[in-house]
């Protein structure tokens, strides 16, 4: 995401930006919220009075219009976010319209600016000059090639070696074949994570670096026990996404739930739902507070949970929103939507 103009007084102004990517959809979906302002170049059907009864004659205009939100939904598999509300400023103020932004879209949000909101805002921007990490998990007769997105992991593609026995040319097939889509999935700057059981992905290597040489010189190997999505999960757990990517939110949230699990299971510094939570906080243990987007989304709805948020942090705890699209999210969603990680047990 890229930041084109920033004017605001305190936390009350406009921020223009220019969404480059599918994560930066998924990033406005928690930025973009009910009654914002947003402007941003669409198009809209200019009814002109004599075409009436002749509606093939009616065409889009190009307008800039400002459109005051009234609810929005993200479209992963169309790679769109669609923003729909009351037009108030441009042509048929009053009117209803809805925003398709899609990747190269500019766009300015007019808001009382919330702090996660503007966090996420220097994430987007950040992440945008960080490698992309790929990941290939490959066994014997099988191979899975994994994107990782700030909002979770995206299968790209599933390989299956053709029938006959993993030896000669059949299995150089399997190897060219996994090759190729992975030029195709690369597009200049990724790094790749090449991982699985046993000896395959070796041997994967050491073919691929003869036909690849430039690409395959970004490897980084790492052992799992399978393939497939457990295979990637288990590439986040052991952190080789992290030793790429220094700061990723998914690698982050992988090893905080699995830190929350482990403080479970021996009933140790840990709360989960919001009445213990808010228990945790009357007590000033939280250390940190892992929420999920959704729940913070609809609790902020209500109106009450930025209170509650400036608590958390004036009694020096931090905050992690989790994304409910990754595996962590779900299972955080799964205790409540809200858990914390305690300074000490109560």
């Amino acid at each position: 995401m890229r930041v084109m103009k920033k004017d605001l007084r305190g936390n009350d102004g406009e921020i223009s930006v220019l969404a480059e990517t599918l994560d930066d959809l998924w990033h406005l979906k928690y930025i973009i919220e009910k009654g914002d302002l947003v402007f941003a170049v669409t198009k809209r059907k200019a009814d002109a009075a004599t075409d009436k009864l002749r509606p093939e004659k009616v065409e889009k205009k190009i307008v800039r219009l400002g459109v005051r939100v009234e609810g929005l939904e993200f479209h992963k598999f169309s790679n769109r976010l669609r923003v729909h509300g009351v037009i108030e400023h441009g042509m048929d103020i009053g009117s209803h319209h809805t925003f398709n932004i899609e990747e190269g879209t500019d766009l300015s949000i007019i808001k009382v600016w919330k702090k996660d909101q503007l966090e996420r805002i220097d994430e987007a921007e950040i992440a945008s000059r960080r490698p992309s990490v790929i990941i290939v998990a490959v066994e014997e007769g099988d191979a899975d090639i994994g994107l990782v997105r700030h909002y979770g992991i995206e299968v790209y593609s599933h390989i299956t070696q053709s029938s006959g026995k993993a030896e000669g040319n059949l299995r150089n097939v399997f190897f060219q074949e996994i090759l190729d889509q992975l030029t195709h999935a690369v597009s200049g700057s990724e790094s790749i994570v090449l991982a699985g059981p046993g000896f395959t992905k070796e041997d994967f290597l050491k073919y691929a670096l003869q036909k690849e040489p430039e690409m395959m010189s970004k490897v980084v190997l790492e052992d799992t026990a399978s393939i497939g999505m457990s295979g990637f999960q288990e590439v986040l757990r052991r952190g080789a996404v992290d030793r790429i990517m220094e700061q990723s939110r998914i690698a982050r949230e992988a090893k905080l739930m699995e830190d929350l699990l482990k403080e479970i299971a021996v009933d140790g510094k840990v709360a989960y739902g919001l009445s213990e939570v808010k228990m945790a906080l009357d007590y000033g243990a939280i250390d940190i507070l892992l929420i999920c987007d959704e729940l913070l989304r609809e609790e902020r709805e209500k109106g009450e949970i930025d209170t509650f948020l400036q608590e958390v942090e004036h009694s020096q705890g931090s905050i992690v929103v989790f994304s409910t699209v990754f595996e962590p999210g779900q299972k955080l969603l799964a205790l409540g939507g809200i858990a914390a990680l305690l300074r000490f047990r109560i």
